[in-house]
């Protein structure tokens, strides 16, 4: 019989830290963690690999584990379960950890879009649909089916240029503004890149719209992101005038536009780790990543300060605790698994196909 977490639920983080040692050490390698970025120090300290969603599931299948624990969300298990191995198994320590970006865009509201923009053009030779990976298994599925792709922060721009080489348009969900800010910086002006509100009929657009449009974008945004404004830049810049202001393309237009560097997780740390001695930085995105790369560069007189005044980490990642990391493992110890990540054979065959179509273009 499965451990029960109300019996992990008071433990203290050293308790938990002692099970979850000793729980790696008992299952060796059958075991993987792996821990996104966006996790909290208390559990990132523990993860085998870490890194965005799709590198990490790329070196859990890799592995030799047969359970794979992924100390992120929802989708990011989801994908490790699609691209690993059938005897390998796929975990998430707490079932509570979803994306509030992938909520946004749902199969049924995707399907009604690609059904009323049926009306007004021909969408099977004229829309290539583009899920970026925070998305939800169906939706990567319904990319598949219709020929469409999966985009990362890193590659957004590679998989665009593919797909404007397959059709005219794109409609491209969940997060509109890694959409915007990358067609933008392909030269797309902003009057053929509409948005969709799928609480509207017609997504609130005009036929002319549409039919003029190069992207259309899904009405939906990351709510850590989403809190970075201009204005924090010209305050900030105020004060520190030497300061590289560097964003993640989830960030808005304004933000973006305001920034030197604008990029993905890893392009974020890359830039910041290579940087010179004793330079300052401005960073727009979650603050458990910034808080540790302030750390480790600190060594170089590097200053690395989080944009926003207020407090903004990811909460549904937060969601991942000790706790729920101890019980998990001690469970597999026990030889039982909880809170197992499968995605539906027939689904997870047509996620894959958008997702190698993708892998493909990398």
């Amino acid at each position: 019989m499965a451990l029960a977490f109300q019996d992990y639920a008071l433990l203290d983080d050293d308790d938990c830290d002692a099970r979850i040692v000793a729980a790696k050490a008992a299952l060796g390698s059958r075991l993987v963690i792996l821990g996104h970025h966006y996790q909290r120090d208390e559990v990132f300290k523990h993860a085998d690999f870490v890194g965005d969603s799709l590198k990490l599931s790329r070196n859990a299948a890799a592995s030799d584990a047969e359970y794979i624990v992924f100390c992120g969300v929802h989708f990011m298990a989801e994908v490790a379960d699609i691209l690993s191995r059938p005897e390998q198994i796929a975990i998430l320590p707490d079932l509570a950890a979803g994306c509030s970006m992938a909520d946004m865009a749902n199969l049924i509201k995707v399907r009604q879009c690609w059904q009323e923009l049926g009306q007004i053009i021909d969408v099977d030779n004229a829309v290539t649909p583009i899920t970026y990976i925070n998305s939800a298994a169906d939706l990567k599925a319904f990319c598949g089916e219709h020929e469409g792709i999966v985009c990362t922060s890193s590659n957004a721009q590679k998989i665009l240029e593919w797909s404007f080489a397959q059709r005219e348009k794109v409609l491209f969900f969940p997060d509109q503004h890694l959409g915007r800010n990358t067609g933008y910086r392909m030269g797309i002006p902003m009057a053929e890149m509409v948005t969709w509100d799928f609480t509207k009929p017609m997504g609130g657009l005009t036929e002319t719209q549409i039919r003029d449009a190069k992207i259309i974008l899904w009405n939906g945004h990351c709510s850590v992101h989403q809190a970075f404004k201009p204005e924090q830049i010209d305050d900030f810049l105020v004060r520190y005038p030497e300061t590289q202001v560097i964003a993640h393309p989830e960030a808005c237009f304004e933000v973006c536009e305001k920034a030197d560097f604008v990029g993905s997780t890893e392009y974020i740390l890359k830039t910041i780790r290579e940087a010179e001695a004793n330079s300052r930085w401005l960073v727009a995105t979650e603050l458990n990543l910034v808080n540790r790369l302030h750390e480790e560069c600190k060594a170089d007189g590097k200053n690395v300060h989080f944009m926003s005044p207020t407090l903004c980490m990811c909460s549904t990642m937060f969601r991942t605790d000790p706790q729920h990391l101890a019980w998990i493992l001690d469970n597999l110890v026990a030889g039982d698994v909880v809170n197992k990540i499968t995605v539906a054979p027939q689904q997870a065959q047509l996620a894959k196909k958008a997702l190698d179509a993708m892998l493909a273009i990398n």
